[in-house]
């Protein structure tokens, strides 16, 4: 009778054990089921981050090209920001994703942006007042054009009017004549046509009152050329910039800007019959002329 209680006692034990042992071995499963499921589900989140991280990091890298490419003054510090975004993307790609190296891309990842954030505000100021300051440009070009083109016209006006003024200032010649004469010895002169018998050349002009003009001594150089193209008179040469000139005398005036008659005689002996030609010049300018003929 007691073997058979101790024996019933045995395999009561031998149940007891054997039941946990089974609570063991499911808890252990279980837990195994639990940590693996836990790992996926981390390893998945990590991996949702990562991708998270890289896209925010590309976003804040193309705002920066974008802005480095519009050339503001803040050019150096952008691309010194898109260099630390370029490495940080580099360094989170080649990561294997674990939770500390993570937290630590996502701080890092999230002062950048912030810097972006910053810097994208100062561009759009930068921006704004280029735009203004390009308004304004314009505006003052526009100015300036108008003013150039209204300076240009003054010049013009002034030139054509400086050499109106010029033309009007030019004293005229007028009434040029010359003539012939025989001089008695008492002093009276008689007009003749003969060559033989002429021993005087009488030359007069009129030069013609003008207000505009600068009053003065005047100048004229009188050149008479006979038939054998032989100047008369000092056959003296002057020289004005690159042109000469021979003549026969020279006749000052003093001008007052009112008409004023000058009259020259220029003695001659044995002068041939034929054409005389008289010029008038204001320096080299041949101002007036005409001819007369001896028999």
């Amino acid at each position: 009778m007691e073997k058979l209680v101790q024996k019933n006692n045995n395999n009561s034990g031998l149940k007891a054990v054997i039941v946990i042992l089974s609570l063991l071995l499911l808890g252990s499963l279980w837990y195994v089921y639990k940590v693996t499921n836990d790992s996926k589900a981390t390893e998945t989140i990590l991996i949702s981050e990562k991708d998270a991280v890289l896209k925010d990091l590309s976003i804040a890298k193309d705002s920066l090209n974008a802005a480095i490419s519009s050339n503001t003054t803040l050019s150096d510090e952008l691309i010194s920001e898109r260099d630390k975004i370029q490495q940080l993307i580099a360094d989170v790609e080649k990561s294997k994703g674990d939770l500390a190296s993570m937290s630590k891309y996502k701080v890092e990842a999230s002062a950048l942006k912030n810097k972006v954030s910053f810097l994208m505000k100062q561009v759009s100021v930068l921006k704004k007042e280029n735009e203004k300051l390009l308004v304004q440009r314009d505006s003052t070009a526009t100015v300036l054009g108008e003013t150039k083109k209204y300076a240009d016209t003054l010049v013009e006006q002034n030139f054509k009017l400086a050499n109106t003024i010029e033309k009007g200032s030019k004293l005229s010649v007028l009434n040029l004549q010359s003539s012939a004469v025989k001089q008695k010895s008492s002093g009276k002169q008689i007009s003749t046509d003969k060559a033989s018998r002429a021993d005087v050349l009488k030359i007069s002009f009129m030069i013609a009152e003008n207000q505009i003009a600068k009053s003065g001594d005047k100048t004229y150089y009188v050149q008479i050329i006979d038939s054998k193209s032989n100047v008369l008179g000092d056959k003296k040469t002057e020289t004005f910039g690159d042109k000469t000139l021979t003549y026969s005398f020279v006749t000052s005036v003093k001008y007052e800007n009112k008409t004023v008659k000058v009259e020259k005689d220029l003695p001659v002996k044995d002068i041939q019959s034929g054409s005389y030609f008289v010029n008038i010049f204001d320096k080299a300018e041949l101002v007036s002329k005409t001819s007369f003929t001896l028999k």
